[in-house]
């Protein structure tokens, strides 16, 4: 791809594949119970370029925040609540550990949370790094939605968007687990193929 003269401020992109398991709809009321993290790829005024999603990883357990939770969650993590009142991480030091870490994945580049919806996961992420770290390294709105932009590529509503709607060659051959960890480096293999996938 020719490089594109006359933009030398841009800074690049990093994007980082996020997904979180909760034992609720909403941060506060209910916990993030884990974390996981994969860098995706870098995006510049030259283009994207795609990451191995191994290499460059983050994943925590975190010590619940409330008494309350919605059991039909639980069962979709497989999440044992009681375990982590006493071996999860304090939420302080691990969205500390996950700030450190982005920032120095990023290096100069402006790190950018992407997610499948990104909707749920952002909205814990945003609420858990203000509350327990006093800010955020992706800023208040660096988030990517990966149905938006299938949608957007495919020239689809929204709301007609389902994995199962978009081409095989898309998807990542990796399970979704709902492993936090697992789930996050399935979701930045997609990521990468939808970055270079032309649309309709």
């Amino acid at each position: 791809m020719a490089h594109r003269p006359g933009r030398p401020g841009l800074r690049p992109s990093l994007y980082i594949s996020v997904d979180i398991e909760a034992d609720g709809p909403i941060p506060g009321p209910y916990s993030m119970l884990s974390l996981g993290a994969a860098v995706a790829g870098r995006q510049d005024v030259d283009g994207y370029v795609a990451a191995d999603p191994e290499a460059d990883t983050f994943y925590r357990e975190l010590r619940p925040i409330s008494g309350e939770f919605v059991p039909e969650a639980l069962v979709v993590s497989g999440l044992d609540r009681d375990r982590l009142l006493v071996e999860g991480a304090d939420p302080a030091a691990a969205l500390g550990e996950f700030a450190a870490w982005v920032r120095g994945v990023s290096g100069g580049a402006q790190p950018v949370m992407c997610g499948y919806p990104a909707s749920y996961d952002w909205t814990f992420l945003y609420w858990y790094l203000v509350r327990f770290t006093g800010g955020s390294p992706f800023g208040h709105s660096g988030c990517l939605d990966m149905k938006t932009l299938y949608a957007t590529k495919a020239r689809l509503p929204l709301r007609a968007v389902a994995k199962r709607t978009m081409p095989r060659e898309l998807l990542s051959a990796r399970r979704h687990t709902h492993h936090a960890l697992d789930d996050a480096i399935e979701q930045a293999e997609l990521f990468s193929n939808l970055m270079a996938w032309p649309g309709v």
